[in-house]
């Protein structure tokens, strides 16, 4: 996820706020599918759009009550900043557009799939272009995730691109996020406020042409689409500001709440079909994901891991 806002606390150590704050931002990223399913009905460019426009004002009021606004200031009179911002504002626009599309499209499975993958995506990505050696611990982790992958590939006879578009797309965001040189906080109000003049022009086109819903269909689809920036920039917030009052390896252990509710959420509230082979792909995943978190909690004790050990 995205940086906090303040510089870690010099203690690495957790707090039960700071566990709070996260876990409560995870539980709602895992409830998500429930209002994606609310609104599959509705074109998934005009909910990406909504989400967009209404984040913004939810946002800024936080920064507002918070109190920082200053180095968004300094942003805005950025260009390389702006920039950067327009980069993971498109990237993170891909990710929101395919969840939701996904999601009315009755592939919740896929998306769970894709953000279990994540984690163990993102150190392949910090190995590839930072050069950072891999443990072999991290490397039979990685192994595990693409035999999976090609399970699943081979039983739908196809890649499950659903899942390898949401993985690589958030891992390339949260990538390019760390170099945006503002919080948490500051950095998603400058996203969505940059991605607002095309997603308003979109909402205004489909309200003139008749296809909106924001005033066309009734109390509930507006009521739904205007909650839209509580459901976007809620979550993010809180886990922003619960992810600086907790070690690393707690967060990357507590990353996996919301795919799993995503899992639990496909197969047993919107009875998704889960062939035997798909569930033997997610087994070797979440066997990835458990070497992958041993091997990360071993590390925050600072005792070394070795692969078969």
């Amino acid at each position: 996820m995205a940086s906090s806002d303040t510089p870690v606390q010099a203690k690495n150590e957790d707090s039960a706020r700071g566990f709070a704050f996260a876990l409560t931002a995870y539980v709602l990223w895992g409830f998500l599918p429930f209002y994606m399913k609310a609104v599959a009905h509705i074109s998934p460019f005009e909910v990406l759009a909504h989400r967009v426009v209404w984040s913004v004002p939810v946002a800024g009021a936080v920064l507002l009550i918070l109190r920082r606004t200053s180095d968004l200031k300094a942003a805005l009179r950025s260009p390389r900043t702006l920039m950067m911002a327009g980069l993971t504002a498109s990237i993170i626009t891909v990710n929101w557009g395919i969840y939701v599309w996904a999601i009315a499209a009755d592939r919740a499975l896929d998306t769970a799939l894709g953000y279990f993958i994540n984690p163990l995506f993102s150190i392949f990505l910090a190995a590839v272009l930072l050069k950072e050696r891999l443990q072999p611990i991290q490397l039979v982790a990685i192994v595990l995730v693409v035999v999976a992958v090609a399970i699943v590939t081979y039983d739908a006879g196809g890649l499950p691109w659903v899942s390898l578009i949401l993985t690589v797309s958030w891992g390339f965001y949260a990538f390019f996020r760390k170099t945006l040189p503002v919080g948490a906080n500051q950095g998603f109000f400058l996203e969505v406020l940059l991605l607002t003049p095309p997603a308003l022009a979109y909402i205004i086109y489909a309200e003139m042409s008749g296809s909106g819903h924001l005033l066309q269909t009734g109390l509930s689809d507006t009521l739904l689409l205007a909650a839209s920036g509580f459901v976007t920039a809620g979550p993010l917030m809180i886990y922003a500001n619960g992810a600086k009052l907790l070690r690393l390896s707690t967060i990357g252990i507590m990353q996996y709440v919301a795919p799993t509710m995503i899992f639990l959420i496909a197969v047993f509230a919107f009875h998704e079909p889960l062939s035997m082979v798909k569930l033997g792909a997610f087994a070797l995943i979440w066997m990835a994901l458990a070497i992958y978190s041993w091997g990360m909690l071993k590390a925050s004790r600072g005792t070394p891991v070795k692969a078969g050990k």
